[in-house]
Formats: C-alpha cells, structure tokens, sequence
C-alpha cells in the first residue's frame, strides 16, 4: 500500500488519459534520464531544487516522480504543497512504473520545447477528424501544456520552420498517413502508445478518417459528430476544444465500456 501522500502506478494509469490527470512532473536526475530518456504519458521535465523557476504548470494536482520515489520526488511534492499545491509521489518512482510494462512515450519523436517548455505542432485548418484526434492524444498522452496551430494548407510546412513546430496531417511529413493508417495510428506507434484502448479507438478513428465506416461500427458515429462540430463551430480552437470532450468520452468508453448495452427500461410497474 502506498506511504501518505503517494499514489500507484496502477491508480495514476487510470487517470492518465482523462480529463481529471494530475500534472505529472518528472524530477529524474540527468544520470537516470540519460539512462532511459522515455517518459510517464504527459509528464513534465523539472528540476526539483528550481521548482519556484518552473513556467506555469496546467491546474490540478502534482505527482512527482523519480527514479525509485525518494528524496527527489518526496522533497518536490513537499516543496509544491507547502505552495498551496496538492502534491503526491509516484510510489516506487520511475522503476515501478517502467517494471509494471506501463506506457511510456518516446521524447526523441517531439519537436524541441518553446522557452515555456511545451511542444508546438502546426496542421491545416478547418479540422475534422485527424487534426482533433491527434490534438486530443497529444494533450493527453504527451504534452499537457501543447500549443496547436491551424493555419492554411500551403502555410503549414513554412510555420512548423519558423517556430520549431512538428507539422502533422499533411502530405509529405513525418506525422501523416501511411498507407492503410491515419496519422492518429503513426502518432501512436511513434510515441510508443501501446495501450488497449487507445488501440481501440486508432480503429474508430481510421475507419471515420478514411471512409471505411466497415472498420468498426462506431467510425460512423464519430464522423457523423465531427462534422457536426466543423459546421458549429467557425473557430478551429473552439472546435478542438468541444472535440476535446468528445475524445474524452471514446477513450473511456473504449477503455470501459464496450461490454456494456443500453435498452428500454424493464422495469415497468406488472413486468415479470
């Protein structure tokens, strides 16, 4: 059972993905990340003795986490509720959580961090399907804090140079499609997301992205609301910020809920 004010790995990998996510900040040493550069999904590089040079953190509560969940992340968490912060440690640190097979993300595929730390990613405006799914992964999985822009299809590759941006969902870039896949699924692989449900969800994704309602019986509903949502919303970001809740909702029906049906009520007054 954890120590007071920590958390296991098994209760944050339920959080991670959702809406209710702690900030997860990764106060390793050099040494430890230079020996395994991967990181928990989401998690927040820091130093854990500059805590208070740290640029703004997203709302919510903090877990620290180290190597093996001592002074490193213990002191971190202390300092941070000693600020007015709810603050735990990842019991067993790093090691728990990488010898539990959790997710871990490849750092080396992200774009460089702006001076505040966040990746930045670019695509075409006027999203639909793609350009939503990708933004909602990154925000939840990688990169609470990234910055997305939207911007006209011939401008995309031009933007993503002038400010360090990773381009995706456009011909010719390294987060497109390939093949059969849509650039959720490359997202995905290239991340180093094996993950039950999110596999599941590639496939709702795919098959509404690429019009192959026949990949799975829910393509239809997802590409039936993302252009509902397209033809609501004038702003991309007001769009991808009501798609945001849509994905939210798959993952977790995707996570917990696809065994479960809905019928008309049988219990009316005389049924059997």
């Amino acid at each position: 059972m954890p120590a007071p004010n920590a958390i296991a790995s098994d209760k944050l990998a339920r959080l991670i993905g959702t809406a209710r996510a702690p900030v997860i900040l990764d106060v390793r040493s050099d040494a430890d990340v230079a020996a395994d550069p991967r990181l928990l999904p989401g998690a927040i590089r820091a130093d854990d003795r500059a805590l208070a040079d740290l640029p703004p953190l997203p709302p919510g509560a903090v877990v620290a986490v180290c190597q093996e969940g001592h002074r490193r992340s213990q002191g971190a968490a202390a300092w941070l509720r000693a600020q007015g912060r709810p603050a735990e440690v990842l019991d067993g640190g790093f090691a728990a959580w990488r010898d539990a097979g959790l997710p871990l993300v490849d750092p080396a595929r992200l774009p460089p961090r702006d001076r505040q730390g966040r990746t930045v990613w670019v695509t075409r405006a006027r999203p639909k399907i793609d350009r939503i799914a990708c933004p909602w992964l990154i925000r939840r999985f990688v990169d609470p804090r990234a910055v997305i822009l939207f911007v006209a299809p011939s401008e995309v590759e031009g933007v993503a140079e002038r400010h360090d941006a990773a381009p995706f969902d456009i011909e010719g870039v390294f987060f497109s499609h390939r093949g059969d896949l849509c650039s959720f699924d490359v997202m995905l692989a290239e991340f180093g997301l094996s993950v039950p449900a999110l596999d599941r969800l590639a496939v709702i994704v795919r098959g509404a992205d690429t019009a192959r309602l026949d990949l799975a019986p829910e393509a239809a509903g997802l590409l039936a609301v993302s252009l509902g949502l397209s033809r609501i919303h004038a702003d991309d970001l007001d769009q991808l910020q009501a798609g945001m809740l849509v994905y939210d909702a798959f993952y977790r029906w995707a996570r917990d809920a696809t065994d479960e049906t809905h019928n008309w009520p049988t219990n009316k007054p005389g049924a059997a």
